[in-house]
């Protein structure tokens, strides 16, 4: 077992035994797609940033873009109030211990701070 996979993903049992089961196993197309999302979203702050020329996404469909990847990085932040977020219930893995420290704040932060780069960097909306 890959011990790497317990502060990956949420599940295990108490300090993050991977033996106790996780939510999902991820697989390599879906980890392709994450990462391919992720690049998009990447692109997409530096072009409302004035950072990178606007050439990948429409205008008005870049500014939406932007408010949706706040909004699914502040819901991410937030959690399920089970298994992810500043509010979940389910503690004592060493997925929860990192997502309590370390994943939760950051999606937050990362919502943040692309609702202030589409209010600053001419944003639909």
């Amino acid at each position: 077992m890959n011990d790497g996979l317990a502060w990956a993903i949420p599940g295990g049992g108490e300090g993050g035994s991977v033996e106790a089961g996780l939510l999902f196993r991820p697989r390599e197309t879906g980890t392709l797609l994450v990462a391919a999302a992720l690049a998009v979203a990447g692109w997409l702050v530096l072009e409302r940033g004035g950072v990178a020329p606007r050439s990948l996404l429409p205008e008005r469909l870049a500014g939406y873009g932007g408010w949706a990847l706040a909004a699914v990085f502040i819901l991410r932040g937030i959690g399920d109030f089970r298994w992810v977020g500043l509010f979940k219930t389910r503690r004592g893995t060493l997925f929860a211990r990192w997502d309590t420290l370390l994943y939760s704040p950051l999606c937050l932060l990362i919502g943040v701070g692309a609702i202030v780069i589409i209010r600053t960097g001419g944003g639909t909306g």
